[in-house]
């Protein structure tokens, strides 16, 4: 099938369109927290003061100072941040859906296609999680992640719309990739959550607490860890249909491995150790770092079979 340049275009400012929108998202989600309401960590009671020594009546400690209200304009801000991700969304989802007609298959077939793919995954998680837990607090981090995966693939790993090797035309792209690229929305999600809680103190912040950080990740991982298993099933049985063998320690097969370990390893802690906090979430950002590494170091610096990604 030709190539549709016009729509090829359209794919392209769409891309950019989306990338505007979701930093200026970010700095209304920025205002948002900087301004806003101040959460409060968890405080041991005070001891009650003795005025007279032994056997004097106690003293209530002097109860903490109430922090002034948040201005109305920061709510705003932040309602606003919400409106602008969902525009952004839908131009995150134009682009890929403009890029596959122009092409007439499943728009992932190069590492900028899966870039601009995951971007919208990981957007789509983060929105879709709000109406179930208030996960707004880390709108900005997630928003300039995705915006940032985008500039990435527009400036590093752009390439013309075109039909691809015919090992990728496929129906086997739709299940293995797709599922590959919901999970890493998810993973992100996560992993964003557990950068902002190691960097998060203890006392009074506008962040997000650390125990809601933590069930936020383990959430999303929770739901994206049996789709990654999934992903790499379904890639083995695309290996046995297209090279004749289910696995071949190819380094992406490799690498995908590793990273299902890793978030294994992180369920396991969580399940039967017990494991909590800091611990957990270390665990859980080597695993996000083998993800990334899976996702773009092995298709840019290892080669293998899965090489034909037409990184520029």
């Amino acid at each position: 099938m030709p190539t549709d340049p016009g729509l090829a275009t359209t794919s392209d400012q769409l891309v950019l369109a989306a990338i505007l929108l979701y930093v200026v998202a970010m700095i209304g989600y920025a205002l948002d927290l900087g301004f806003g309401r101040v959460r409060s960590a968890a405080v041991p009671a005070r001891e009650p003061v003795l005025a007279g020594g032994p056997g004097a009546p106690a003293e209530p400690a002097e109860p903490p100072a109430r922090p002034d209200p948040p201005p109305a304009w920061a709510a705003r801000a932040g309602t606003a941040a919400v409106v602008l991700s969902w525009l952004g969304w839908a131009a995150n989802l134009g682009a890929l859906v403009a890029r596959g007609v122009a092409v007439g298959r499943w728009p992932w077939g190069n590492m900028y296609e899966f870039v601009v793919a995951i971007s919208l995954a990981a957007m789509t998680a983060f929105l879709l999680m709000q109406p179930r837990r208030p996960v707004r607090f880390i709108g900005a981090f997630v928003s300039v992640a995705a915006a940032l995966c985008l500039g990435f693939a527009v400036r590093y790993l752009h390439v013309d719309a075109g039909p691809v090797i015919p090992a990728l035309n496929s129906y086997w792209i739709a299940i293995h990739v797709s599922a590959a690229i919901l999970a890493s929305g998810l993973f992100i999600v996560a992993g964003v959550a557990g950068l902002v809680f190691l960097v998060r103190g203890d006392g009074p912040s506008r962040l997000p607490g650390r125990v809601e950080l933590e069930a936020i990740a383990h959430r999303a991982i929770v739901v994206a860890f049996p789709i990654w298993t999934f992903a790499v099933i379904a890639g083995a049985m695309w290996a046995d249909k297209a090279w004749g063998r289910y696995w071949g320690w190819d380094p992406k097969e490799v690498w995908a491995f590793i990273t299902w370990i890793a978030y294994a390893a992180y369920l396991h802690a969580k399940a039967t150790a017990g494991w909590r906090g800091r611990a957990a979430t270390i665990v859980q950002l080597i695993a996000f770092a083998c993800l990334i590494f899976n996702l773009v170091g092995v298709n840019i610096f290892i080669p293998g079979l899965h090489s034909y990604a037409e990184v520029p």
